[in-house]
């Protein structure tokens, strides 16, 4: 049966992801960024790798059919499908001065639920939920969002604003159980000079696991090999 909810814009979440389930997110507005953090649920010490996971398969942004690789090497899961072709996986998230700096001073106590709390606000609010802190912050993904080399010698870096659109979607599989970790606050660059983030839809469901021939095994060696060790360890 497949599961549904939704997670407003400026919002923090987080959920375990059982094996060969799907995870698709949906932007509920243009504009939508998620930053996530991904943990083997089993063992939190080893979570999403960024660095290795982009270096293993030729890449400086995350798209289909690549495998999210963990500190030890083992797939923690395959994104499978997406709308876009560019997911930044190089710029981090939102910290509460820059939020603070760009978007004015906010508490609960003056604006309630329109509290505008920077993505690591919000993803420390639910590690703490799992028993986790900040030292278990790790380079992150920032769905739905593009950050592109500029037409320069330096090899600047520039936010791409209007690469989301409402409906955009990402569909990830989970290769062995997971704990993800979810913020809706805007992308660190995003220039917009007022904070309207939008919200996501998850659509959680099974799926087989995958074949011999499927695209995220077959798409690099690396890819393949880090399957086969997260295969391998749960027989």
């Amino acid at each position: 049966m497949n599961q549904h909810y939704e997670i407003p814009g400026g919002a923090a979440d987080s959920l375990r992801l059982r094996r060969h389930r799907a995870l698709t997110l949906t932007c509920l507005g243009d504009g939508a960024n998620v930053s996530m953090l991904v943990y083997a649920a089993d063992n939190p010490l080893d979570r999403l790798n960024i660095p290795d996971t982009l270096k293993a398969q030729m890449s400086a942004r995350i798209v289909p059919p690549m495998v999210l690789v963990s500190d030890m090497g083992r797939a923690l899961a395959s994104v499978t499908g997406s709308s876009l072709d560019w997911h930044d996986a190089v710029t981090g998230h939102s910290l509460d001065a820059q939020v603070e700096r760009r978007y004015g001073p906010s508490s609960y106590a003056a604006d309630s639920n329109g509290w505008r709390l920077s993505a690591r606000a919000g993803l420390l609010d639910e590690l703490w939920k799992h028993g986790l802190g900040a030292r278990d912050l790790h380079a992150n993904i920032n769905w739905f969002s593009k950050v592109a080399p500029a037409a320069d010698a330096r090899g600047t870096l520039e936010y791409v604003p209007g690469h989301a659109a409402a409906g955009d979607w990402v569909t990830l599989r989970a290769e062995q159980d997971l704990l993800i970790v979810l913020s809706t606050a805007p992308h660190p660059l995003d220039p917009a000079e007022t904070w309207q983030p939008s919200g996501v839809r998850l659509t959680i469901e099974p799926v087989s696991a995958p074949a011999d021939d499927d695209p995220s095994r077959t798409h690099r060696a690396e890819s393949a090999r880090a399957l086969a060790v997260t295969e391998r360890s749960l027989l």
